[in-house]
């Protein structure tokens, strides 16, 4: 799946960036803020990949039950510092949850 943006990078040279970003409907500025801050966007998915490993670890450890409050608190006391809402987003995207216990 390719997004717009790179479809814009990948085909500049032929048809140039303005053309194309008029024909996608997308601002140039759009496209140069998204080339601008792909380091950027780089380094915090692999920031992601290290702390879902250590999200997989915890979780493992127990048994597959804690969900995100507990997961931060074992990251915290670990001395990693994260959010809950990011510690969230991981879990979602590795396709991790607690275990929730009907009334």
């Amino acid at each position: 799946l390719v997004n717009r943006f790179q479809f814009v990078a990948d085909h500049q040279r032929r048809y140039g960036v303005k053309r194309l970003c008029t024909i996608l409907n997308i601002a140039r500025s759009s496209f140069y803020y998204w080339r601008r801050t792909a380091a950027n966007r780089a380094a915090r998915q692999a920031a992601d990949a290290r702390l879902a490993t250590r999200i997989q670890v915890a979780h493992r450890e127990s048994d597959g039950t804690y969900g995100v409050p507990r997961i931060t608190a074992e990251l915290r006391e670990t001395g990693k510092r994260v959010n809950h809402k990011r510690a969230a987003r991981v879990m979602r995207s590795i396709g991790l949850a607690g275990v929730r216990t009907l009334l």
